[in-house]
């Protein structure tokens, strides 16, 4: 069981690379990634009193694998971003992968995400606000791209207080 002490932390070359789909082959073993994520997940509540989704390479599992638990868990296997909202909104966003920062990031305001749920079943779900920038912060972490790398400026970067 993988634990907070595996979360890779900004600067790790891995969060910086494009992962790999899923193969329906390894379905078998999204249920063990999955536990990990979960696992790693409440120790980051506990620790920092956040922590909504967590993408699969943060934890150096190179699949395009995203689990989300806010009121239940939800498992995102090779999600696809499509009807990104032409109006953006601006937000502080965070990461598990640098707990303590926090980046001001302009995101799509709604989305529609397709993917393959646990079950290998393709599944498509219209988000907005909070969830859509969640999403789109999870799915970035599939591109090797960090919200570091999309702040609105040099002056976009304080410590969570």
């Amino acid at each position: 069981m993988k634990t907070l002490a595996d979360l890779l932390l900004l600067g790790d070359a891995r969060l910086y690379e494009s992962c790999d789909p899923v193969l329906q082959a390894e379905l078998p073993l999204v249920y063990g990634w999955v536990a990990d994520m979960d696992n790693v997940m409440k120790e980051i509540r506990i620790k920092y009193n956040f922590g909504r989704a967590i993408a699969a390479p943060q934890l150096g599992i190179m699949k395009r694998l995203i689990y989300m638990n806010i009121d239940k868990p939800v498992v995102f296997i090779n999600p696809e971003l499509h009807n990104l909202s032409a109006e953006l909104f601006e937000l502080w966003d965070d990461c598990m992968s640098f707990p303590n920062l926090l980046v001001k990031v302009k995101r799509h305001q709604s989305l529609t995400i397709k993917y393959l749920d646990e079950n290998w079943q393709p599944q498509q779900w219209q988000m907005e606000g909070a969830l859509s920038e969640l999403l789109q912060h999870e799915y970035d972490h599939l591109n090797g791209v960090l919200c570091t790398m999309r702040a609105i400026d040099d002056k976009s970067f304080k410590w969570r207080g």
